[in-house]
């Protein structure tokens, strides 16, 4: 084949900088480079977002990495020359407008050149000898003189994409540990001290908490994740440090050595200040036992539910696989929350036992954005009172940011 090639496009295309700079680096590259082409397929599927491609880009690249007959590429005879038919045939029946769209991609990202004839056609002459000595097409040289930089930009990729499962998996233990640390240090009357570098007490530490965990997104990058990892993990080591230094405290204190601990789970008014209507409330006792709701079971499926709600997972000693466990969690985050025994009692005889513990789920969810828990579920039992209450576009509400929120990212 004939070393001079076409170098600007056919018809109103026009030539950028960025269309020579990969010319020049496909002339440059050295003779004996080679490149498996699906290896560097691969690469550049992991790198698409930082090449600017798109998975519809990568469909047609596909599609002409199929023209070439060899696996490896390798000196000079790159260029393929479909037709627009047999192009997008492969591309599985791609739109004309669109193959042409992404082609374009392809181009301005340097994975391929444009190599037009004097028409506009993609074709080949054959010398008299059989071999190829014009082909006019896409020329697949920037594929080899560039494999190791893709290789590398998808490397990149893949650390990060590590990097960013780590902070995640960061976030998910430290999110369990301080919930459970919040748990044992108000049943057991552990206290918190104060250094002025943070709140005095557990009330105070799970507001905190909850303020980090709003930040939380759906779906973000590492720049996004990691601050607020580092936070919650600081957040749970501080924790554990008061309850060593509580259990230190009381092996050394020899008068309580037979009761160990003092035990103030029982005392309903940790949370008085939380909620001022409690003071006119009814005197706290046992927590209502009751059955699940049957009617919110079967109007709202408990996948429905976690989907929506999925925080208060975290609070479930192992996990939520039942209604029992959901309202077993629910039990353990109102006084967190909190919702004073009265309002939770009253949203239960009124809304049923598991649809109030959904309310809750979904309080537990808003995070910040509810000022007020206790009087929030108040105000939502006064109006399921009045039949002005419907607990299911709530949760289509929450779903539906979730699913804008993941369509976004």
């Amino acid at each position: 084949m004939e070393s001079v090639l076409p170098t600007t496009p056919f018809g109103r295309r026009p030539l950028a900088l960025a269309h020579v700079a990969s010319q020049v680096t496909a002339k440059n590259r050295l003779p004996e480079a080679t490149a498996h082409k699906w290896t560097v397929f691969r690469a550049l599927c992991t790198a698409k977002l930082r090449l600017g491609l798109t998975e519809r880009s990568l469909a047609v690249l596909d599609a002409l990495l199929t023209f070439h007959p060899e696996t490896v590429l390798t000196g000079a005879d790159l260029i393929v020359f479909p037709s627009n038919e047999q192009l997008a045939l492969r591309a599985h029946g791609m739109a004309p407008t669109t193959m042409r769209r992404h082609l374009a991609l392809l181009v301005d990202a340097g994975v391929i050149i444009r190599r037009d004839s004097p028409n506009g056609k993609r074709y080949a002459r054959k010398s008299a000898g059989g071999s190829l000595s014009h082909a006019f097409g896409f020329d697949l040289a920037p594929l080899v003189a560039r494999a190791a930089e893709f290789e590398r930009v998808a490397e990149e990729v893949r650390a990060d994409e590590r990097a960013l499962r780590y902070a995640r998996e960061r976030i998910t233990l430290a999110r369990r540990d301080i919930v459970k640390i919040i748990a044992v240090g108000l049943e057991e009357g552990v206290p918190v001290p104060a250094t002025g570098q943070g709140p005095s007490t557990w009330e105070g530490v799970h507001a905190l908490y909850r303020t980090i965990a709003a930040r939380i997104p759906r779906a973000g990058g590492l720049a996004e994740i990691e601050p607020i990892a580092q936070e919650l993990a600081a957040l749970a080591d501080r924790l554990l440090n008061i309850l060593e230094s509580h259990v230190k405290t009381t092996k050394m204190d020899t008068s309580e050595s037979q009761n160990g601990r003092h035990i103030q789970n029982s005392n309903p008014n940790h949370f008085t200040e939380l909620e001022p209507s409690l003071r006119e409330g009814r005197v706290a006792g046992a927590e209502p036992s009751r059955q699940p709701s049957t009617a919110t079971e079967r109007s709202y499926p408990l996948g429905m539910v976690l989907k929506a709600c999925p925080d208060i997972v975290d609070y479930a000693k192992g996990g939520i696989s039942n209604w029992r466990d959901f309202l077993a969690a629910a039990a353990g985050v109102r006084p967190m929350l909190g919702i004073s025994p009265s309002a939770w009692e009253e949203a239960q005889m009124v809304l049923g036992e598991a649809e109030a513990a959904v309310v809750l789920a979904y309080i537990l969810q808003r995070g910040a954005a509810i000022h007020s828990a206790g009087g929030y579920l108040r105000e939502l039992t006064r109006k399921a009172e009045a039949g002005q209450f419907s607990l299911g576009p709530m949760l289509m509400a929450l779903i539906g940011r979730e699913n804008r929120e993941k369509i976004r990212a």
